[in-house]
């Protein structure tokens, strides 16, 4: 072989080595997203939950959680208490801890502004559950909730079957969350329409701040009877407070004369309509609102569009259905 011709095979012996080395140092990242390594970090999605004292909202982060680790997801769940502020450094945790996603059921629908704006600006997905944000410049990918204001109409179609179309009634409201707004709407709407249209003469005639809770509840029931002695009728906005308000006119000796309307459809409110100390309650499913939240966040996660809001229909819950359930 001539000098020449062995120049030319070393010289592309050579080069195929250089470009075999070169294509064998890099490879595809494995898994990009971490959803498979069981060696990389844990997935977390963070969940701040209104108050562990009513088993509604118990309900749905324990539904969350059931659906998150099914999925390859570890749930934080904590709870504001009635507290804006301590949710807010809440979701600052969650923001330093890198979760995947943040679910808030809102202590206060406007003052949540705050901490959803900081969670934007860090790039993490924010879902509402039950309670919504109304603040300004806060981005919510999804909020899944009951239909609220269809649940405040049942409620008042509930009062009027109740009182037979006449009589005094109040509320016990709790002004700072969304889904309250819209069941009070939804009541006095309602009310409105069928004394247009049906002759009913139903009068709201007091409203005063139970907060969801019930001692509260219990003492605005009182205040209530102090200055509405001729009351026949409140609508308590969840289970809590209509209890409370039961405990309130049973301990006044009027527990037989003025007709609670309730709200939730939780197990010991349920007990409380069978046993006939709640006229009825638009109940609600707060397991399905906790999975079809975590639907949506693995949906949005994958990339997938997702709507910004997904309602859940309530459904009247009377002393017949109590008498019937097997479940208590």
């Amino acid at each position: 072989m001539s000098k020449c011709c062995l120049g030319i095979l070393l010289s592309m012996v050579c080069l195929s080595s250089v470009l075999v080395g070169c294509s064998g140092g890099t490879k595809s990242p494995v898994n990009p997203s971490g959803t498979g390594s069981s060696s990389g970090p844990v997935k977390q999605i963070g969940i701040s939950i209104l108050t562990t004292a009513n088993p509604f909202f118990v309900e749905i982060s324990d539904s969350v959680k059931e659906a998150a680790k099914k999925a390859g997801y570890e749930l934080i769940s904590v709870s504001g208490e009635y507290d804006s502020n301590k949710q807010q450094n809440q979701v600052k945790d969650f923001i330093v801890q890198r979760v995947s996603a943040i679910i808030l059921t809102p202590c206060d629908s406007r003052a949540v502004g705050t901490a959803i704006q900081e969670a934007n600006a860090a790039g993490i997905p924010v879902f509402t559950a039950d309670i919504a944000s109304i603040a300004p410049g806060a981005k919510v990918v999804t909020h899944v909730a009951t239909d609220n204001y269809s649940g405040g109409r049942q409620a008042a179609i509930a009062m009027i079957e109740a009182l037979a179309g006449q009589g005094k009634v109040a509320i016990l409201d709790f002004p700072q969350v969304e889904s309250v707004m819209l069941r009070t709407k939804g009541f006095r709407e309602e009310l409105e329409e069928q004394k247009q249209s049906k002759g009913v003469t139903i009068q709201i005639v007091g409203v005063l701040p139970g907060d969801g809770a019930k001692d509260k509840s219990y003492k605005a029931t009182q205040d209530l009877l102090q200055s509405h002695p001729d009351l026949n009728g409140i609508f308590a906005i969840n289970d809590p407070s209509a209890l409370g308000c039961y405990a309130a006119l049973e301990n006044a000796g009027v527990a037989d004369k003025i007709k609670i309307v309730g709200f939730d459809g939780q197990n010991d409110g349920k007990r409380a309509i069978r046993d006939g100390k709640i006229y009825a309650d638009p109940i609600q499913f707060p397991v399905r609102i906790g999975q079809q939240t975590m639907e949506v966040i693995l949906k949005y996660l994958n990339g997938e569009e997702v709507p910004p809001e997904i309602l859940i229909p309530t459904e009247l819950y009377r002393q017949s259905d109590g008498k019937s359930d097997t479940t208590l």
